[in-house]
């Protein structure tokens, strides 16, 4: 049975062959293009468009880069595999911008979640923090509430060329917040391309699979537009499972999500509760190996720990039986803790910097 994709859910992909045939990706193979981890793991798996890109770069020409993440919540070890991707697209040579979409957030998200533009705007400042430590440049930062009226001008543009059958088509429902959501997110990709902006220039934006309705419904509304812009092309990476089975990384799933605010506690708790390739007993595990494949301790390792060498002595460690799932979780425990307590101090020395960013 096919799929749905839902971008607002929690649900992983399991079949991705489905969403190729159905929904006409393309499977990447363009891997020389960069020596990022990223894409020498092949986590980097589909695209739409990308010939587009490799074109403009191979001939040293502009090209632009867009991505955004509503402020729905603190950010995720999922969230920062999207920034990840982000920063190897910048080392091509793109020219940067990365939104935080906090109208988006306030309007999509039940009140229960996000109860206030304002509530809003204070996670968007952690969001900015954490942006800000990873790497990304004050002014390749942009919040949505702070925009230009140009880009405002646009999300009306926008909204009168998605009919509600095209709406319901492409996401099963019409929900008005979410509406109002994809209406926005549309104007975050497209709006560079305005003559106030860039102008007519080749634009990649990478995502996560799951986010693939988005990329096909801005590719069909770019065209009903009274504007000359390229059709944008996309970049898909495997989406991050969340640390129980059948679950992606969200927001909504804290127990089975890393967060970048987390403490050593709570990293312990979460990777020593989660879903291994480990066999019933360790006599058969030390027998037959375990299977990191399925296992979401070493797909921590995989997304995050950049080291080849590492990566490869923990999978072959793990199959030969001579890595039990004790230790890899230990391992991945100090991993985490030294990862997220670099970047929390990081984080938090950007804090009037990223208030500035978010009011103005």
């Amino acid at each position: 049975m096919n799929e749905k994709i839902d971008p607002w859910s929690s649900k992983n992909i399991n079949n991705y062959k489905h969403v190729f045939k159905e929904f006409g990706l393309k499977e990447f193979s363009d891997y020389n293009i960069s020596n990022n981890y990223l894409f020498r793991r092949k986590i980097v798996i589909a695209h739409r468009d990308f010939e587009k890109i490799k074109q403009a770069i191979d001939k040293n020409k502009k090209f632009i880069q867009l991505t955004a993440i509503a402020s729905s919540g603190n950010y995720h070890l999922g969230h920062k595999l999207n920034i990840e991707l982000f920063l190897a697209i910048k080392q091509m040579g793109a020219k940067c911008l990365y939104g935080v979409a906090d109208i988006d957030a306030y309007v999509s998200r039940d009140d229960k979640k996000i109860s206030s533009m304002e509530q809003s705007k204070k996670i968007a400042v952690e969001n900015v923090c954490d942006l800000l430590a990873l790497g990304l440049k004050p002014e390749e930062i942009y919040v949505q509430s702070q925009k230009e009226n140009k880009y405002y001008q646009l999300t009306y543009e926008v909204s009168k060329k998605i009919t509600e059958n095209m709406f319901k088509a492409v996401y099963g429902h019409q929900d008005l917040g979410k509406v109002s959501a994809v209406i926005l997110q549309l104007a975050d990709i497209l709006h560079l391309q305005l003559p106030e902006y860039e102008g007519k220039t080749p634009t990649i934006v990478g995502i996560g699979i799951d986010q693939d309705p988005h990329a096909r419904l801005t590719r069909d509304v770019v065209k009903r537009l009274n504007y000359d812009m390229e059709v944008p092309s996309f970049i898909y990476y495997t989406m991050q499972s969340g640390l129980t089975e059948g679950t992606k990384m969200s927001s909504s799933e804290k127990e089975s999500a890393i967060f970048l605010n987390d403490k050593k506690e709570d990293i312990k708790k979460k990777i020593n509760k989660a879903f291994t390739g480990g066999k019933v007993s360790l006599d058969d595990q030390k027998k037959n190996g375990g299977t990191p494949e399925i296992c979401k301790v070493y797909e921590v390792f995989k997304f995050h720990n950049k080291e080849d060498d590492f990566l490869e002595k923990t999978y072959k460690r793990c199959k030969q039986g001579n890595l039990l799932c004790g230790e890899c979780k230990q391992n991945c425990i100090l991993f985490l803790t030294n990862l997220l307590e670099n970047h929390q101090k990081k984080a938090q020395e950007n804090k009037d910097l990223a208030k500035k960013i978010v009011y103005g």
